[in-house]
Formats: C-alpha cells, structure tokens, sequence
C-alpha cells in the first residue's frame, strides 16, 4: 500500500531535504521534494500529496503559508510542520491553522515515521466514515421511508420543505411508527450529512446518569467521575443530535435543555466553563406534550422551543394503502439477512394483515415479518402461518350475526347493541380518530358524533 502514499518534502537545506526524502523512500513511500514555497504550491495545485512535511522557515513564506494554501486546494492532505524553534507558541499556532503535528529539529527519523502513521491513519478512518455515511445516507433517502398513502405523502412533503433548514423538530407518533428513521432521513439528507448524527433515548438512561450522558463531566465532578467526559451534546456538535422519548426528560433537566438551547453552549456537571455548539434538534414524544405542558410536567418554554418544526406520523392503522408495499419491503429484507431464498405472501395472509389495527405499527409488521420468515420453510407465506390474534380479529362490517328467538327480541335494544359494538369496533381500528371510525361505518362524523352520544358513549 505506501508505494501509492505519495509525501511532498519542503526544506530550504538540501542536505537535510534529500535525507529526510531518501529515509521516506526507505520506508516504501514515493516521495517529491521543494526547495522552496514557490515550487511546493505548484506541486500542491498539480499533484494530490497524503502528507506534507513542510520547515517552517523558508526563504520566500513559512511552513504556515503552506498550510493555509493546503487548507484550501486538499483539504484532505495532512500537514506536518518542522522548526528549530521549539516554542510553544509556535506549536500551539501550527495546531490551531490546522497541522496534524509539529515536531522539532534534529528530526527523530523513528519520531517522523510515528508521525505520518498516525497521519495515515487519519486519513483512512475518516475516508471510511465518509464512505458510511455515504451509505446511510443512501439508507435513509426519503423514497425509503415506505409509504404511498395520503397520510404519509404529507409526511414526505413536509419533510422535503424542512430537510435543508437547522430549524428544531419534534416528531410525534406512537410507539413503533419510525420517529428514528425519519431524523435519520432529515440528517442524512441535509446541509450537516457529513457531521455526526447521536441519538439518545431519554427513557433508557436511569435519571442519575442522564444529565452527564447528555452534557458531559469533569473529573471530580461526582463519585466516579475520574477523567473528563463530554456528553452527547457535545459529540453531536456541527451535526444533528436526536432525543427520543423527550416527554420523559426530568422536570430538572428540561430548563439546563433549554438554556442549552437559547444559548448554543453547553456546561459539563461540575464545571463552570462554557463550550459554545452548532447542533441541530430533533426530538420525538408519543405522548401528548401540550397536554403534560397544561398538567404541569413539561415546561412551556422548553416546549415551544422543541416544537418550531412540528412532524406527525401517522399509525399503520391509518395508512392501511402501504401495508401491502411494506410487507414486500421487509419480505426482502429479512430473506436477504437471514440468507433465505426470496418468500411471497398468499392473498389470504396479506388480506388478514391489512385487517389487523397494528397497535405496535410499522415495528410489529417488521417484527411478525421476521418471525413468519424465521419459522417458515415453504416458499410462500400462508394464512396458515400468520399468528391467531390477527386472525382472529373480525374485520368491521362481520362483526356480529343476529339470530331471531322464538320468543321474538327487543328490536329497538337489539339494533343499540349492535350499533355500540360496531362504533367501539370502528374507533378501536381508528385509534379514537372519529372521521376515519366513521369513514370505516359508511356514515359521515357528525353522524357518528350523535350516534356516540344517543348510546351515551363518549367515555
């Protein structure tokens, strides 16, 4: 692999350049060397150089204009300075331009091999972070978010219009409906893919630990804490941090939140020092925050702080178009990551699928997905192999059968029964939205409406 690293030499000593050049080669790497500025930044515009080993002092700039000028043309090339002058001010100077390292005169040739490892190395992590988030990026392209119905349509619409905007966002959406995937998607797609993206779930973290995980420590700051630590805030600065199950962030922690917020700067536990930071906000919640704002649990400002960007997602149960394109979509998936051959699905099967409410949405059709596949060998999914409980949910419209009693029946009781039955039915499928509870009846929601209160079901 060095015969293809290629290593630009710029001394203004020629005995000490053509040593430095010969022990290079020594080691594999192809080497150019300068004499001077003027030559090297010719080089520089003609030739992509991994690493530069540049004097400081030479006769017509500085190690430091060859910086700047790499800075600009390879961003990529990693420049390693040489001085005589072995003053810190100088070193600290050189870091801050944006050189790798700096090491002093007489060169420690074992030192400088160190060096340009390590510069090697750098470069390699950060090529293969740039190739993974190339390939998330990939991932989480909007046209793979499934979805065909109107409901998701909007999603994707409002998606595309906040996508290259640092605005805050809260996603809301029950458990399941892809609240990560969609921020994954708003990241990866926006003006910050090449920065990071760190997602923390509020909920998993025990509240003790929380406000250190999300700002960081010093040492000593509790029992414990033996080095400094930075928090999630600070990982995630110039990209997207995500909080999920936001509503669950303690009563404490919501107003530190939000100073962090107002003032893009950040405190670790146990220190008076400020870190200023650029990091865009996506939170999610599947609880009703402006409710826990009205009972007191979650602070107004902090609210409305989180909340610029509002992003809904429905449940499947309202999108009930895209089970059929989801079903396909994880079909493939999981034959491909279990190393099964391709699977399809009966008419039936997908029939009984598309009926069932999906209270654990688009995570429990993955779910059930994987297991039918997991526990079937044949080539195609039969309604044999989907579990009872969806089976067994009657589909609204054949929810009861009525038999006349010898006796005769209450006519006026009988026909209240069945209607109670087939309203708790339709808003239990609708998840309580009262138009699509009646667009599943056939009658339109002010109907529906009278009718709940008529039978005196509005509990």
């Amino acid at each position: 692999m060095n015969d293809k690293i290629k290593i630009l030499v710029i001394d203004d000593d020629d005995t000490g350049r053509d040593v430095l050049s010969m022990l290079l080669r020594s080691v594999g790497y192809e080497v150019t060397s300068a004499a001077n500025g003027e030559s090297a930044l010719a080089l520089i515009d003609r030739v992509q150089y991994h690493v530069i080993v540049s004097d400081l002092i030479l006769p017509d700039s500085s190690g430091l204009d060859i910086l700047r000028n790499v800075r600009k043309v390879a961003p990529a090339t990693e420049v390693i300075v040489v001085t005589g002058h072995a003053s810190a001010q100088t070193a600290v100077r050189a870091m801050k331009e944006g050189a790798f390292d700096y090491i002093t005169k007489p060169i420690d040739f074992d030192e400088l091999k160190i060096v340009v490892s390590n510069a090697l190395e750098k470069q390699n992590i950060l090529s293969e972070n740039r190739y993974l988030r190339r390939q998330l990026q990939g991932r989480f392209e909007f046209n793979n978010i499934i979805g065909v119905s109107p409901a998701m349509n909007l999603v994707f619409e409002r998606m595309n219009r906040i996508v290259k905007t640092d605005s805050a966002v809260l996603v809301s959406g029950e458990s399941g409906t892809g609240k990560e995937l969609v921020a994954k998607a708003l990241h990866y797609n926006g003006t910050r893919r090449e920065q990071p993206f760190i997602a923390v779930n509020c909920s998993a973290i025990p509240e003790t630990l929380l406000e250190s995980e999300l700002f960081g420590h010093v040492r000593g700051a509790f029992t414990g804490a033996i080095k400094d630590k930075p928090g999630k805030f600070e990982a995630a600065n110039h990209g997207t941090i995500f909080l999920d199950e936001i509503g669950t962030l303690p009563l404490h922690l919501q107003g530190k939140l939000l100073r962090v917020l107002q003032e893009h700067e950040v405190e670790r536990v146990g220190s008076n020092k400020t870190i200023k930071l650029q990091v865009r906000v996506i939170s999610a919640t599947n609880s009703d925050l402006e409710n826990m704002v009205k009972r007191g649990e979650f602070r107004e400002d902090l609210y409305y702080r989180l909340n610029v960007i509002p992003l809904h997602l429905p449940p499947l149960r309202e999108r009930q178009q895209d089970i059929i394109h989801l079903v396909a979509f994880f079909l493939e998936k999981q034959c491909r990551l279990m190393g099964r051959a391709p699977r399809s699905i009966s008419k039936q099967a997908l029939e009984a699928l598309e009926q069932y409410a999906w209270p654990g949405n688009v995570r429990e059709l993955e779910n059930l997905i994987e297991r039918m596949i997991a526990l079937t060998d044949a080539a195609v999914i039969t309604i044999d192999d989907v579990p009872a409980k969806i089976i067994g949910e009657r589909p609204v419209g054949e929810a009861l059968t009525v038999t006349l009693a010898k006796a005769g029946v209450d006519l006026v009781a009988t026909i209240s029964r069945v209607e109670r039955e087939l309203i708790s039915q339709a808003l239990l499928s609708s998840g309580g939205v009262k138009a699509r509870a009646a667009a599943l009846l056939g009658i339109n929601r002010t109907t529906l409406v009278e009718k709940i209160k008529r039978l005196k079901m509005e509990e």
